[in-house]
């Protein structure tokens, strides 16, 4: 082959990829790393969410005047895997940024990574708090209400009550082990006459439920706070009901209200549970929360769950980011969340603070009942995180220096 054959046929080739690479660069990428297979009933509402998200704002002409766009990709819970699929995510396909994650010790990997690399990552839902405390780092944003701030929240209830004696149970890792130390810490700084006669620590979706019950009943405790979510939430509360635990007990339960984790349990749910959740059924009309509900709704032909809510406001958090850096290299945009404001979403203005690059998410607190055979939140409310944080001396502390 000639010379100027070979000349012919390259600009040939270049020409035919040319829209491609055109097409790459006409929109803005964010890598989704998530656990979709084996946390389906959180991840798909919230990869729901976050389409509602992108729907809206492409529609109203993107990011930069470009549209925006997330590729998925799914990492099994394995932070190994996670950290390889966000290298390339950033490296070979594109992304301006890192996001999702809801397993804790994943998304801790994932922080890890972007520090090291330089990257920036939202953690959406990963809740333990040395994500933004002892392990922070200037990479680093969560949009969820934390482990602190929702046990805090249940704290606060328990420590109305004349109960003394607590037992724990909680997944063996880092949400649970946060959780339940946050928990501790709140309670104590209440009413310090508080003892914790139990703590049982089941492996994350391989809990023996009847032994869990057993062992908390031979502690005799006045009230149990549980930390158990998923399918370890639904052994737990079937056996601990046919054993008689929950009778006479108050029990607290982080995220217990949660549409992914109450709904399953249908006419098994644990009336009179103190629960952290999200009443998407009990929203009034006229108001932001109710707009998006009925908005997913009429998009899915689903009802909204948590994670429906946490995949939407991370679409709104990153394009607002995006539009205020004005452009998408990690520095600008790292500058960009530290302090970014965003007035309008479902629940109200939300801000991330610079202090500890936390979102200024809070969460719904109320009483579980069942109607109509299944289990629903009431007396519920909505609280923010002021007034359940430490202060930001104190978290300054727990930082590394930067």
């Amino acid at each position: 082959m000639t010379l100027t054959r070979r000349m012919m046929l390259a600009a040939a080739t270049a020409l035919a990829l040319a829209p491609a690479a055109a097409t790459a660069q006409d929109t803005i990428k964010i890598g989704e790393i998530n656990h979709y297979k084996r946390m389906a009933a959180f991840a798909d509402p919230y990869k729901k969410g976050i389409e509602l998200g992108l729907k809206e704002i492409n529609a109203k002409g993107g990011v930069l005047g470009k549209p925006l766009e997330f590729i998925y990709r799914d990492d099994q819970g394995d932070p190994a895997e996670a950290v390889k699929i966000a290298e390339e995510l950033m490296t070979r396909d594109g992304a301006v940024m890192l996001t999702g994650s809801i397993l804790s010790h994943v998304g801790l990997a994932l922080s890890s990574f972007a520090a090291e690399k330089g990257y920036l990552y939202l953690a959406a839902e990963p809740l333990a708090d040395s994500l933004v405390w002892t392990s922070g780092n200037p990479n680093t944003f969560r949009l969820r209400a934390s482990t602190w701030i929702q046990a805090a929240m249940l704290a606060e209830e328990a420590a109305k009550t004349d109960a003394v004696k607590y037992a724990t149970i909680a997944p063996n890792y880092a949400y649970g082990q946060d959780a339940v130390a946050a928990f501790k810490e709140n309670l104590l700084r209440l009413k310090p006459e508080v003892e914790f006669v139990a703590e049982q620590w089941p492996a994350l979706f391989k809990i023996d439920a009847g032994a869990e019950v057993q062992a908390i009943e031979r502690a005799k405790p006045d009230a149990i706070y549980n930390v158990t979510f998923g399918t370890d939430l639904a052994k737990f509360v079937r056996e601990g009901g046919d054993r008689g635990l929950f009778e006479g007990r108050q029990v607290y339960g982080l995220l217990t209200g949660e549409p992914e984790y109450l709904e399953p349990l249908a006419d098994e749910a644990p009336e009179g549970w103190i629960v952290t959740g999200y009443p998407w059924y009990a929203f009034e009309d006229g108001t932001p929360e109710k707009a998006f509900a009925d908005a997913y709704t009429a998009e899915t032909g689903e009802t909204p769950k948590i994670g429906s809510l946490v995949g939407y406001l991370d679409v709104l958090s990153i394009a607002a980011a995006i539009e205020k850096a004005g452009a998408t290299d990690t520095a600008s945009l790292i500058a960009a969340f530290e302090g970014l404001e965003i007035p309008d979403t479902p629940i109200g203005p939300l801000m991330y603070r610079a202090v500890d690059n936390q979102s200024t998410m809070g969460a719904y607190v109320g009483t579980i009942a069942l109607q109509d055979g299944k289990g629903v939140m009431v007396d519920w409310s909505y609280k923010g995180p002021d007034g359940y944080m430490p202060s930001d001396e104190e978290i300054k502390a727990m930082r590394p220096a930067e």
